[in-house]
């Protein structure tokens, strides 16, 4: 039986790569001289310090530059967290990389392929979400269904099996 599986897997070498560069730009800039900006990537987390708010939006407009010359999706950044102080004049702020598909994005995707009449049938598992059907042609058209409705989240499709 044919089948793929919808997941949501960055490239954290790509991201590693993307935040050190960022890091080296931040320390050669004039207009960092003297300040506390850094960026740092913990585990699945890019922590950013800076003295300011204008200064954190700075230090992400350079790492979205970095993170899109390097081809990784900047949707894998989860920027809802809000910029905390912490002692004296300086803030920071954690941004979330995604990995895996949350069960809400998950049950979408499982709704959208059951109410788009194609001959699928869509399992969740685990963070992965599994299609399968009787032909080729009905999940390459599932998966142009999920890229096309699913636009907030930067899917790939693997395991694809004939």
């Amino acid at each position: 039986m044919p089948s793929f599986d919808a997941v949501l897997d960055p490239n954290l070498v790509e991201v590693r790569n993307a935040v050190d560069n960022t890091a080296k730009e931040i320390s050669t800039r004039f207009d960092f001289k003297g300040s506390s900006a850094k960026v740092e990537l913990k585990e699945k987390d890019v922590v950013v310090w800076a003295d300011s708010d204008f200064q954190i939006g700075q230090v992400m407009d350079i790492l979205l530059a970095k993170l899109t010359k390097r081809s990784v999706d900047i949707r894998f950044l989860d920027r809802s967290a809000k910029i905390e102080k912490i002692g004296g004049d300086k803030v920071k702020q954690t941004i979330v990389i995604k990995s895996g598909i949350d069960s809400e994005t998950a049950k979408k995707i499982q709704t959208l392929l059951k109410q788009s009449k194609l001959k699928v049938q869509a399992a969740i598992q685990g963070d992965s979400v599994r299609v399968t059907g009787a032909k080729r042609d009905d999940l390459q058209a599932a998966m142009a269904l999920i890229r096309k409705d699913v636009p907030d989240a930067p899917l790939s499709f693997d395991n694809f099996r004939d």
